[in-house]
């Protein structure tokens, strides 16, 4: 036939060795699934099948345009059935390039044949890509983006092929903004302390984060978290700015001042963009009519926004918590030392649980008072305390707090996360959060932690949907922010993860979370001399400074710090708590991998059951291909594989131990 201008296509099967390695017959049940939906779609699009290359196959269009279409049907049809069967995905690779071949005994052969096979692995997984070539030709003529990546220069290429990725439909939402809601955002600011007595700041603080929880129940706002107003706490800063940072349409702030029994309550609802007052009220009242000034507060605020209060509104304001002082004071000083632990970037969770228990002796009614323990508890898990040490009372306190009130936002968050972390029940922990947010669509923690599970199963638009919201939510929250950036970092486009970890340490230069994300990222896009200079230094948590950064400096050839590390552990001189998955990646790290796979596995059997948070750690790419470590993947029904770009951690030798 000679030469002649075409479309060539290459495919590729993402992990197929390793999965083959590990479970050989149902890798090639796979394989032949995948090449029965790319050749049943052929004939429609005007294309053939050269051959088959074992874990893929070679394709050949008249047109750039067809070959296009092809792929996206290809990814879609993949894309549906790997919804249905989450825990045995097909995720496949897809490069299209344009240019002569010459046919040899149903062959093609030519430089456009080997410039597509070098395209192919630049396409995450999942994704399609297309060489400079191929793009001319369906630019303006495809119904998707094509978003442009950084020059590459291919192996076997002369000249740097400028590369194209299609931004398929059912992802480009998860790069993208979210739409912010239409409806009302309020914050409320710390209520300022007043009272004779300084410490009655705990009640100003506690009372703000009612304020904040009873405004959550009308379905008609949504109401900023408390993460984010509490970075405002003393601000001398105005409200129009306030509210310009935190994209809210109206600002409630106020004072407290208590004297005994006695209170004076001072609030009033601001529009950040005029600074003109919508409400304002002064209540003196006594403490136990302390209730009634919430739903009053929430009611007028409602009014001033225009909220239309419906039937379930007016009867969650209604509710009264406890009638118990005492407990309800115990409770708003357990919820200030939560946010002291929060800011402090410790764990100091002593106070909290101290104080939730109290409250939970002087009413035990409390729903509340349960709940914010179980969620409390679940937050420290596995970071500064072991599951076995707060597991049993998580699962009283949990099943207590539903008891009570079954309409309980939080304590519906708390099963699910005792679903997700301890249970590994991914069907029920998605229904008890789905549960939450309809309950309370103002809960950026229920969207966090349902964030959490679908980036564990590798549901990536979804995850990225919840994080945003998540933030949105609380915009001034670092957590779900550098879990985004993680998220993306294991499994997205690395230009992303690169763009978005550069904006996290910009936002939050002084993080050393933030500093330690975009080193990492840097590592993976071999850009490691300017990953050396983000090494966090001076006075740091506890976990940056005996695990975080310890880690980091062994990747970077200095292990001391880590190996120091391990051996306070060893000998028991550790008082703070170190997770068994922590010490695994630090195995792994040191080049240690049938240690690394002796932790998780005692983790699995005895400890915090870490590995669905972690598996996608590109840290742990030492251990990724071995039986057993896909074999615990299996036992908790996890992706064997990967969504992962084309990039891997670049592997250290061993170091000898002394």
């Amino acid at each position: 036939m000679g030469r002649r201008l075409a479309a060539v296509v290459f495919t590729d099967v993402v992990g197929f060795t390793a999965s083959a390695q590990a479970d050989e017959a149902a890798t090639l049940a796979r394989l032949r699934e995948q090449a029965d939906i790319v050749r049943r779609l052929l004939p429609q699009f005007g294309g053939r099948e050269v051959k088959s290359t074992g874990d893929g196959s070679l394709l050949e269009f008249e047109s750039a345009l067809k070959a296009t279409e092809c792929a996206v049907e290809v990814q879609r049809k993949l894309n549906e059935r790997n919804r249905i069967q989450p825990s045995t995905p097909i995720l496949l690779r897809i490069g299209i390039h344009v240019g002569d071949v010459e046919e040899a005994e149903g062959d093609i052969l030519g430089d456009a044949v080997n410039v597509a096979s070098r395209v192919v692995p630049l396409a995450e997984p999942g994704g399609v890509c297309l060489s400079a070539h191929a793009f001319a030709h369906v630019e303006h003529k495809v119904p998707y983006s094509l978003e442009k990546l950084s020059p590459r220069r291919l192996k076997g290429v002369r000249e740097g092929l400028g590369i194209y990725k299609v931004v398929l439909p059912w992802t480009s939402e998860a790069l993208a903004p979210v739409e912010r809601s239409s409806l009302p955002r309020i914050a409320v600011l710390p209520l300022v302390n007043i009272s004779p007595d300084p410490e009655n700041e705990y009640f100003a603080d506690g009372l703000t984060e009612e304020l904040t929880t009873v405004l959550s129940q009308i379905q008609g706002l949504r109401v900023i978290s408390r993460t984010s107003v509490n970075q405002y706490r003393g601000t001398t800063k105005p409200v129009s700015q306030i509210g310009a940072e935190l994209g809210a349409d109206a600002v409630l702030e106020g004072s407290v001042r208590k004297a005994g029994n006695q209170l004076r309550i001072a609030v009033q609802l601001i529009d950040p963009r005029t600074d003109e007052h919508r409400w304002a009220q002064t209540y003196d009242r006594k403490l136990e009519n302390i209730f009634a000034i919430q739903a009053d507060v929430a009611e007028s605020t409602a009014g001033a926004l225009k909220v239309e209060l419906l039937m379930s509104d007016q009867e969650a304001l209604q509710e009264h918590p406890t009638s118990n002082l005492t407990a309800y004071e115990f409770y708003l000083r357990g919820i200030r030392a939560v946010r002291a632990a929060d800011l402090a970037d410790e764990h100091l969770d002593e106070d909290a649980e101290r104080f939730f228990e109290r409250a939970i002796e002087e009413d035990p009614h409390f729903s509340a008072a349960y709940a914010a323990l179980a969620n409390h508890l679940l937050g420290v898990m596995g970071g500064s305390r072991a599951a076995k040490d707060v597991i049993n009372r998580v699962r009283e306190v949990t099943a207590k707090a539903l008891e009570l009130n079954p309409r309980s936002s939080a304590a519906h968050t708390a099963r699910g996360n005792l679903a997700l972390q301890v249970d590994l029940d991914w069907t029920r922990a998605e229904q008890e959060f789905q549960q939450g947010i309809a309950l309370n669509p103002s809960s950026s923690d229920a969207r966090f932690w349902y964030a959490f599970l679908l980036s564990a199963l590798q549901r990536s638009y979804e995850a990225v949907r919840q994080y945003r919201a998540a933030i949105e939510l609380d915009p001034l929250w670092f957590v779900p922010q550098f879990n985004l950036v993680y998220f993306q970092a294991c499994t997205a486009d690395l230009n992303t993860a690169v763009s978005m970890g550069e904006k996290l340490h910009k936002d939050w230069p002084d993080h050393p979370y933030a500093s330690i994300t975009l080193a990492w990222i840097y590592i993976l896009a071999g850009r490691e001399e300017e990953a050396r200079m983000l090494e966090p230094t001076g006075e740091l948590p506890f976990r940056v400074q005996r695990i975080s950064r310890p880690i980091l400096r062994a990747y970077f050839g200095q292990p001391d710090d880590l190996l120091a590390t391990l051996a306070d552990v060893e000998a028991g001189r550790m008082k703070e708590y170190v997770s068994r998955s922590d010490l695994a990646i630090m195995r792994s790290i040191l080049g240690e991998n049938e240690l690394a796979l002796d932790l998780l596995e005692e983790d699995y059997r005895e400890g915090d059951k870490a590995l669905w948070n972690n598996y996608q750690d590109p840290r742990l790419d030492g251990v990724r291909s071995n039986p057993r470590f896909i074999a615990m993947l299996r036992a908790m029904n996890l992706p064997t594989t990967l969504k992962r770009p084309f990039y891997e951690l670049r592997a250290r030798p061993p170091r000898p131990r002394d």
